[in-house]
């Protein structure tokens, strides 16, 4: 049996110089970041004891009073459970003090990997960023995030080779409508990364077996919710993950190496069932309703009261362009600090 995956044996919480942490995610698209259900990727970490989260989860039942058999974040979510939502963020709730959610703003995440293939700089990820939300214009800007998107995914459902010519024939179209202007110039910037374009397409077909999807926000988000708990005095940690299809074995292997080798003391990936971990539910609670809530807040349309109950829990190194929900969410913008795959 590979140690990774569920050993059928009950949920623990670790031992004493392990810290355990109960994983889940939610808002996965895979490598569809520009056209799939959700602007916002999120991942939780939750170090609760199992009795604990079980007790939570007891609680949450009672008050919610819903006949489903497996709960989710939408049933906190709807203003009739409003007290419920509120109870399980607020102070003295089951998880205030001992989770962290780490938010991934996918249209910046596309643009901060475009920048690290195409020129070999994340750090142009911010002026790709204003470029495309303040220059190019609503139409124009999902567009090159689509034919960006496209070119960086590991199968973009096209014939082979057409990914690269389609990104820079765009690329082209847009900066003739920019010609002159500091968008133009941004955009000029990846025109003379053509060959990397290139390149980086022949090696996802001959590269090797254990390929890691440079446009998937799952493992960078595990790697940086091990950094986390780990912290600065290095302390060890043991990631229990709901299953994915996404994490392999080779996959898991990459998570644990990329970990260590940025100083992270990552003692093992574990997979579970969620629905026999009641830590990982609430890991899911978490992550769902910190993906609504941010999502919300990005489109406009967010609640600021949710948001204030959400900011104590956000990861601070959490992928994210905007500077107008940056501020809500205790977040620095642009901040690309999450490692990319290499």
């Amino acid at each position: 049996m590979d140690p990774h995956q569920d050993s059928g044996a009950p949920p623990g919480d670790g031992g004493a110089a392990v810290r355990e942490i109960a994983c889940d995610e939610s808002g996965s698209d895979g490598e569809n970041l520009t056209g799939g259900n959700t602007d916002v990727f999120a991942h939780a970490g939750v170090q609760v004891p199992v009795a604990d989260a079980a007790r939570a989860l007891r609680e949450i039942r009672d008050r919610i009073r819903s006949p489903a058999t497996e709960y989710k974040a939408t049933h906190l979510l709807r203003e009739k459970h409003r007290t419920v939502l509120e109870w399980f963020l607020a102070p003295g709730g089951p998880v205030h003090g001992a989770a962290r959610v780490h938010l991934t703003e996918k249209s910046f995440f596309v643009l901060d990997r475009l920048a690290g293939v195409l020129l070999g700089d994340r750090g142009a990820a911010a002026e790709l960023y204003r470029t495309v939300r303040e220059a190019l214009g609503a139409e124009d800007g999902q567009r090159f995030l689509s034919v960006a998107n496209r070119l960086l995914r590991t199968r973009n459902g096209a014939e082979p080779g057409s990914s690269v010519p389609l990104f820079f024939e765009t690329l082209d179209g847009l900066r003739r409508a920019c010609a002159g202007t500091d968008a133009g110039s941004a955009l000029g910037r990846l025109a003379a990364g053509r060959g990397r374009a290139e390149a980086y397409r022949t090696g996802l077909l001959d590269g090797p077996a254990v390929r890691i999807p440079v446009l998937n926000p799952l493992l960078p988000a595990i790697v940086a919710t091990a950094a986390y708990w780990s912290g600065p005095e290095r302390r060890p940690v043991r990631l229990v993950h709901d299953r994915q299809n996404l994490l392999t074995p080779g996959r898991i292997a990459w998570v644990e190496e990329t970990a260590r080798r940025s100083g992270v003391a990552l003692t093992e990936l574990r997979l579970v069932v969620a629905r026999d971990d009641p830590r990982v539910q609430l890991a899911d609670f978490l992550a769902g309703i910190a993906r609504n809530a941010a999502g919300d807040a990005l489109r406009g349309d967010g609640d600021p009261g949710l948001v204030a109950l959400l900011r104590p829990y956000v990861d601070p190194a959490s992928l994210w362009g905007d500077g107008g929900t940056a501020d809500a969410l205790g977040l620095s913008a642009p901040n690309s600090s999450v490692r990319a795959p290499n």
